[in-house]
């Protein structure tokens, strides 16, 4: 195992875990922070892409450019509802369900790439439901509610973080720098539109500082450090790894912001997390034990 690589793993998921506390202090809608976030990845990408020398080895597919594009398209929309969620509920409830992403895209790949799905991962299944029904607990769904509304954009941005996971399975001969950089892009020109430049105008500098974080810090050098890693990594490692993110998240959000979840959404969290880690730990233990038997 890369423990050099793991390292890098484990720290782009702990600075993830913090987006939602630096995205609560920009004071920006999700749009207008989502278009700042695409700008400054889109510069670190660039020289990242361009001092390296990747950009000589680049071999183009029209295939795989479309399927990044599709991915860009996706990625864009994940982004827009976990940031809009961020505004309508706590980091903690957000997250939580946003991080039902791995197992949708686990359930994806045995629907379109026919991964095989055992008792584990149809036992956690049932256990993510509960979960997810506990987290947003009965009153919650009153269709005015802010909070009803928080719960369905972190739905919302999980199915679609899920599609990108999926969707990027099948780019191989890109280099993540070009791969990440066009996904950027197509971001930046579909927002374009939308994108209400008033809303700048009375950021301090605070929230400038926290906005221009989010795109250099939380996407640029995450990005570099997370696919930098995942290569020299196996699946499951990764999987779990991945959970590093909401731990952090939560922590910031109970131990800083004061978030008190109640005991029903409590017991929600845990059963949401206990099951999608036991999802990827049963696997990856079962290897475990099947590489020690073939070496004795």
């Amino acid at each position: 195992m890369h423990k050099s690589a793991l390292m890098q793993l484990m720290i782009s998921m702990a600075i993830f875990g913090s987006v939602g506390f630096f995205s609560a202090r920009t004071g920006l809608p999700a749009v207008e922070l989502v278009f700042v976030r695409c700008v400054c990845a889109a510069a670190v990408l660039l020289a990242a892409w361009l001092l390296t020398g990747s950009f000589r080895r680049e071999r183009w597919s029209v295939r795989e450019a479309l399927l990044i594009a599709a991915c860009g398209i996706s990625n864009l929309l994940n982004w827009v509802f976990l940031f809009t969620a961020f505004r309508l509920v706590s980091v903690t409830i957000a997250i939580s369900l946003y991080h039902l992403a791995p197992f949708l895209a686990l359930i994806a790949g045995g629907l379109i790439f026919r991964d095989k799905l055992g008792l584990p991962a149809i036992l956690a299944l049932a256990g993510c439901f509960a979960g997810t029904v506990l987290i947003m607990g009965g009153g919650g769904f009153g269709g005015a509610s802010p909070s009803w509304k928080g719960m369905l954009c972190g739905v919302a941005a999980a199915f679609f973080y899920a599609a990108t996971m999926v969707l990027g399975r099948s780019v191989s001969r890109t280099s993540v720098y070009a791969t990440t950089l066009i996904q950027m892009a197509v971001g930046l020109l579909l927002l374009l539109p939308f994108v209400h430049f008033g809303a700048y105008a009375g950021l301090g500098r605070a929230a400038w500082s926290y906005a221009i974080a989010t795109g250099v810090v939380h996407t640029g050098l995450v990005y570099l450090l997370f696919f930098g890693s995942i290569r020299r990594l196996p699946s499951p490692l990764v999987s779990v790894a991945v959970f590093v993110d909401p731990a952090v998240a939560i922590l910031l959000d109970i131990g800083v912001d004061g978030f008190r979840p109640d005991g029903w959404q409590t017991a929600g969290i845990l059963l949401l997390f206990g099951s999608l880690i036991a999802a990827f730990a049963v696997p990856l233990g079962r290897r475990a034990r099947a590489q020690e038997g073939r070496a004795t």
